[in-house]
């Protein structure tokens, strides 16, 4: 374990998240193939070490200190990327059955790479639109806690994610600056695909202290039958 490794473990461990020697070799395979592989595709925009550790590992864990993922079974990352934050969750809680859904294909073949290099285990990763995969029973209404970092508007958000949370989960969108103004537009979406705002968390992150916003959802109901709309639509119209 290196300084890197050990300021990371850390500032875990003074949010009560413990990572032993073999889970720091894990995010130390995870950061190797993601440089590795970003040279072919773009994967990410930040590669310096440190700050991968802090902008994505660290940012990523940070859901875990607003919701006990030990009380998590099933969770959904919709529009993962490059991986954020279901991967680095799941390395620190092997419990979660994660399941991956990116509409990019090179993506998804890099974290079947990466799932395998790591030896993570009951991780499902597929390739399609969110609002494709949400209509299929086996997703719908279906999981404990749904995640989307920094991908839309909270208004088209909460059609992309809330269809794959049951009913008493938890949706968890993860934003960056403010979100204030997007919870004021988000009224109606939430209504129609039976969301209710529960909390904002408003915390900085280390090092370099940006601000960091996570926006916690509890899903009322079961999905009305026309949500979320075909492909493309909650884009251009979002609720």
């Amino acid at each position: 374990m290196d300084q890197i490794q050990e300021a990371f473990a850390l500032r875990l461990q003074e949010k009560g998240i413990k990572v032993t020697p073999a889970q720091l070799d894990q995010f130390e395979t995870y950061y190797k193939e993601l440089v590795e592989w970003n040279e072919k595709m773009n994967l990410t925009g930040i590669t310096e070490r440190e700050q991968v550790y802090t902008k994505h590992f660290y940012d990523s864990i940070s859901l875990a200190f607003y919701i006990d993922m030990n009380e998590i079974r099933t969770m959904a990352d919709i529009g993962s990327g490059a991986g954020f934050p279901g991967i680095p969750l799941k390395i620190c809680f092997p419990h979660l059955q994660l399941t991956i859904i990116d509409s990019l294909n090179k993506r998804i073949n890099f974290l079947k790479h990466v799932v395998e290099q790591t030896g993570l285990e009951q991780v499902q990763l597929l390739h399609g639109r969110a609002e494709d995969w949400a209509r299929k029973p086996e997703h719908r209404d279906h999981y404990d806690l749904v995640t989307a970092r920094a991908v839309a508007k909270l208004t088209v958000l909460n059609e992309f994610c809330l269809p794959y949370a049951k009913v008493g989960g938890v949706f968890a969108a993860m934003k960056g600056s403010s979100p204030d103004e997007e919870i004021k537009e988000a009224p109606r979406s939430l209504k129609e695909l039976k969301g209710k705002l529960r909390r904002v968390e408003r915390f900085t992150l280390p090092v370099e202290e940006s601000e960091r916003h996570i926006v916690i959802i509890d899903k009322t109901a079961g999905t009305p039958g026309k949500y979320p709309r075909k492909a493309g639509t909650a884009l251009k119209f979002p609720l």
